[in-house]
């Protein structure tokens, strides 16, 4: 029959392959073993239409249809609830499940708390980025040594403290609401409200009665800094990460207590911009979570040559906040493991920064309300991101948690990543997250990237599983475009077991180290071993052929 708006005989002709794509599916669907291939169009378009037309997923009135395939597991609510999936939280990793979920085509809701982009976005991984960018930059510029030797003379730099703030408060809000776009576009029902668990397969509406049913339920709450005993925060001088993002004043002298990641990443915009730092880290040594030799690379290129000193094997017993420019902050400090005051305290500087590590914020979503217990805050869950009622134990059913708050690792992509895992999981789709493949990054300048095993922990491995261990490096200073950008300070360090040539970790500090990592991440993740990574041709000249040195190393080659 004709149909408007084109040629009668091109429209058959489309249904015909219309109706080839469209019925292996609905043969899988509906169990059929025989399909008539002669189905007129108008039988065709009437089984699109039909809800029970295979992979269109709980599906409701006023939400896109999206084609699918590999879901017959998957039924379709039919009314008893008012949600196919409902996440709790909207930073990075409830974003990408409710993403993923409108893509198999489940109707989805989101309870944002008022907090689109979680900490990654608003307080975290985002604005910190702005500050380090524009920090850096001031760095390099005032660097006079390193600007000769491109024969460039700059003088008399200098930078507006409150612009830089609001470059960084600028991006996140732009990236917030570019988040919160895409849900609406995507037809995800954004509440506002926090939710907490009523009970299966219920959400409630923070300060109202009201509930909302799903079948499936996503935690993601996200974590918040932790602050030691003793600490006591004001905001101003006495401050976490979330605050500090706010650039609201540069102390002359900042004590950093903790030298992870965020430590490290504030110790570089402080020092760019003009204050001194001490770091007092209760570890016996300072970064203790990098891999020791990038350590000594760190030390030397971001410690060493920069006003920074430290303390190690030291905790921050008590700190009484000050006030800007009138009182110092006053520390107090003891010995890690004896408890005793060491003769160096008190400690009396400008300010400090608390940068202790992050904590789940899971106290008050519910989770007694369905019988789950954590471990230390964090919600216990298995490989696929079911809850589970305690450690060990059995499945929360419809129920899963992804991201900080089950302690898995405490990264944005790895939240992320959860999150699809999670409704893959839900749609019949067996996933589980190569934790082991996820790369992390310090974005320091220079920068630190890794994935995989330490080297500690690789010589451990190969110790208890009997194998030998196997480690090739690739050098920064013998890279032509390293050197080209006066970045000559550097290494990559490829960890491999030598009998099967399965890379087990790679590390690395030197320019855009961040960037080169994403290689090794992807050759973890798809089980490639050194020799044919080894094999692999890298761009001339470009940073990434310093992993082509440490590839060919591995295997006995040479890089030119």
């Amino acid at each position: 029959s004709k149909q408007p708006g084109g040629n009668p005989a091109e429209k058959m002709q489309g249904a015909r392959l219309f109706a080839l794509l469209l019925l292996p599916c609905a043969a899988a669907y509906i169990g059929s073993s025989v399909v008539n291939l002669k189905t007129s169009f108008a039988n065709v378009m009437r089984s699109q239409r039909s809800s029970s037309m295979g992979p269109t997923l709980g599906l409701r009135k006023g939400y896109p249809r999206q084609q699918t395939r590999g879901y017959s597991k998957l039924k379709m609510s039919d009314g008893q609830f008012d949600y196919d999936v409902v996440i709790i939280g909207c930073g990075v990793g409830g974003h990408g499940a409710a993403l993923h979920a409108r893509a198999q085509g489940l109707k989805t809701a989101i309870f944002t708390g008022g907090d689109v982009g979680g900490t990654c976005v608003n307080r975290g991984c985002v604005p910190s980025k702005a500050l380090l960018a524009a920090s850096g930059r001031v760095r390099e510029m005032r660097d006079k040594e390193h600007l000769k030797g491109f024969g460039i003379t700059v003088d008399n730099v200098a930078y507006d403290r409150a612009a830089v703030a609001a470059h960084a408060a600028q991006l996140a809000s732009n990236v917030q609401k570019n988040l919160g776009n895409s849900l609406k576009a995507l037809g995800v029902d954004i509440i506002p409200e926090a939710g907490v668990l009523a009970g299966l397969n219920k959400v409630q509406k923070v300060g109202t009665n009201q509930v909302v049913t799903a079948r499936d339920i996503i935690l993601a709450p996200g974590s918040v800094p932790f602050v030691p005993p003793g600490i006591q925060i004001d905001g101003k001088t006495v401050f976490t990460s979330d605050d500090s993002l706010k650039l609201e004043w540069v102390p002359n002298w900042v004590a950093i207590i903790g030298s992870g990641y965020i430590g490290l990443e504030f110790a570089d915009v402080y020092t760019a911009l003009g204050s001194e730092v001490t770091f007092i880290e209760a570890m016996d040594t300072l970064m203790p979570t990098f891999d020791p030799e990038i350590r000594r690379v760190a030390d030397r290129v971001l410690i060493q040559p920069r006003k920074v000193d430290g303390y190690t094997s030291v905790f921050a017993s008590e700190v009484v906040p000050g006030e800007p420019g009138k009182k110092p902050v006053k520390i107090k400090l003891v010995n890690a493991k004896t408890k005793q005051e060491i003769p160096e305290s008190p400690l009396y500087v400008d300010a400090a920064l608390v940068c202790t590590g992050r904590v789940p914020n899971t106290k008050n979503i519910g989770l007694e309300a369905v019988g789950a217990e954590t471990v230390r805050g964090f919600v216990q869950v298995n490989e696929k991101m079911q809850v589970l009622d305690k450690a060990g134990g059995k499945v929360i059913p419809h129920l899963w948690c992804i991201g900080d708050a089950n302690g898995k690792l405490m990264l944005a992509h790895a939240a992320s990543a959860q999150g699809i895992s999670a409704v893959e999981n839900i749609c019949g789709r067996p996933h589980a997250v190569n934790h082991n493949a996820v790369p992390a990054a310090c974005f320091t300048h220079p920068e630190v990237g890794m994935v995989g095993l330490t080297e500690e922990q690789a010589k451990a491995l190969a110790a208890a599983e009997g194998f030998e261990l196997g480690k090739s490096t690739g050098s920064f200073r013998a890279n032509s475009k390293a050197l080209a950008e006066l970045e000559g300070t550097g290494l990559a360090k490829v960890l491999f077991r030598k009998d099967t040539g399965k890379l087990l970790g790679v590390h690395i500090i030197g320019i855009h180290a961040s960037d080169l990592i994403q290689e090794c991440a992807n050759a973890v993740a798809a089980g490639t071993t050194v020799r044919q990574l080894s094999m692999m041709v890298h761009t001339h000249p470009t940073l990434c052929e310093v992993l082509d040195e440490a590839f060919k190393g591995a295997v006995g080659m040479s890089a030119h």
